[in-house]
């Protein structure tokens, strides 16, 4: 342990040492997991990006039946020539997250431009696509960079994913055919194991974030345009638990027999080796969602291409540093992108 960081893994001048790296020091009063978990939701991020103008970009989902993907694009004051940075949000979330909002402004002021994309059915493209997303949809990802033509893609594309759009990265790094092979990607409180994620949520001492969760969810699917029959529309507003709401609706929707094997087939244990980009992954002990047993299996074998940062404190997508106004997995990102990416 160096400073309550534990890295794993080292690609050619990325933190070399398996023990280094820049320390984490949470923010009084936002000590252990939950408030580093909760600090956004009483605090929510500023949402004035007006120093870098929006662009709404319409992304059509090839053979998608009509579905459109919207993202907003901003691009940094002054010229550059650094990569595209694609945020992709969590369950729930949406391209108007407290954590795209800070993330976007910490690499926007760096010089990068940035886009914060919306998976199917989520944020603004609920009223724009009829099908919705789900853990293993790296087609998402595929569909979007499939059609994105701006000039600012061509420098090339970093990918960063937070909770279940780390999720969604990794399956798409994972896939044999890419529309695009980005520069490296960054995950951030990303759940390996989706069953062992369920059976956290639903423990007593989880009660409150398993409800917010699961409202929020059903919001998602009956206030959109997502295909739900009567029926199924009925079992989504009686589901008593996440589960319940994935068997009902999430399993059936992307051709899966039940939730279980939803779950099972769209964990991402096991899909590290089969991904050849360069990789960095952040997750927190403490953090009360997303159990650390898979990152701590695989850290005495990374993959060459993989750098895996744990922390003891954090929380879910927290990170709440007390040296930086900016969550603390921004500073690290930075730092990793400046040793891995080429030269501009």
């Amino acid at each position: 342990m160096g400073n309550g960081v534990t890295i794993r893994g080292s690609l050619p001048g990325v933190w070399p040492r398996a023990e280094a790296g820049p320390g984490f020091a949470p923010r009084f009063p936002w000590l252990g997991g939950d408030l580093q978990t909760l600090r956004y939701y009483f605090f929510p991020a500023s949402e004035d990006l007006s120093a870098w103008p929006q662009e709404r970009l319409s992304l059509p989902v090839p053979g998608g039946d009509g579905d459109t993907l919207l993202a907003a694009l901003h691009r940094p004051q002054g010229a550059t020539e650094r990569p595209l940075v694609i945020l992709v949000h969590g369950l729930t979330g949406c391209e108007g997250s407290s954590y795209m909002f800070e993330t976007t402004r910490s690499f926007l002021r760096l010089g990068y431009p940035v886009m914060r994309l919306n998976l199917r059915g989520a944020g603004p493209s609920r009223t724009t696509c009829r099908r919705s997303y789900c853990g293993g949809s790296g087609d998402n990802v595929e569909a979007a960079l499939a059609v994105l033509d701006i000039e600012e893609a061509r420098r090339g594309i970093v990918l960063v994913g937070f909770s279940l759009g780390g999720t969604v990265i990794l399956h798409y790094l994972a896939q044999t055919v890419r529309a695009v092979a980005p520069l490296c990607a960054i995950t951030v409180s990303t759940p390996f194991d989706l069953g062992a994620v369920i059976r956290r949520l639903m423990q007593p001492r989880n009660t409150l974030y398993h409800r917010w969760l699961l409202a929020r969810m059903k919001e998602a699917v009956v206030g959109g345009a997502s295909e739900i029959s009567p029926p199924q529309q009925a079992a989504v507003l009686a589901a008593r638990s996440i589960r319940e709401f994935d068997n009902a609706f999430t399993a059936p929707h992307h051709g899966f027999v039940d939730c279980d094997d939803y779950y099972a087939r769209c964990s991402v244990t096991g899909l590290l080796d089969r991904i050849d980009t360069p990789l960095l992954l952040l997750h927190a002990r403490n953090d009360p969602w997303i159990p650390a047993d898979p990152y701590e299996d695989i850290a005495g074998d990374t993959p060459p291409n993989v750098i895996l940062m744990l922390t003891d404190n954090g929380g879910h997508v927290g990170f709440h540093d007390r040296r930086n106004v900016t969550p603390w997995y921004n500073t690290v990102i930075q730092a990793y992108l400046e040793r891995v990416l080429p030269p501009m």
